[in-house]
């Protein structure tokens, strides 16, 4: 059930990756995850992933909506939106229905929206860029 704010009313139960947990190998839950800590590869959700200030993840993440604050290397497919805070940063390609980068946030990669994630179909309506997002050149 969504709010008239378009966020989640489900009481969903989060995974905590705390920080100085490491990781490595395929989480997947139905459920929310923060990663505080380390993950060395991709992380699989229904819902939400959010990577926190002091988290990393090497490897791919998909999810419902993915807000990133600390580092991922790897591509991240968001069937909603992604989010890149002002201390997060992305090194790699990302396929997103909303993409909200705040300032300071780096994000370096290829950027594809307007297509469904999983759909090989390209239905024309996708934007491709590369370039330095923080500095406003695609």
């Amino acid at each position: 059930m969504k709010s008239i704010y378009g966020e989640s009313t489900k009481s969903e139960e989060t995974t905590i990756i705390s920080s100085g947990v490491k990781i490595e190998g395929t989480v997947t839950t139905n459920g929310n995850i923060r990663v505080d800590g380390e993950i060395k590869g991709d992380i699989i959700s229904e819902n939400n992933i959010t990577v926190g200030e002091s988290g990393s993840v090497n490897g791919k993440i998909n999810a419902s909506v993915i807000s990133i604050g600390g580092t991922v290397t790897g591509s991240l497919e968001a069937k909603e939106k992604l989010t890149l805070t002002s201390r997060g940063k992305i090194n790699g390609d990302i396929i997103v229905k909303a993409f909200v980068i705040e300032d300071g946030g780096l994000f370096n990669g290829n950027c594809r929206m307007g297509i469904a994630v999983g759909s090989t179909k390209d239905t024309g309506e996708s934007k491709q860029g590369t370039g330095t997002i923080n500095n406003y050149k695609l």
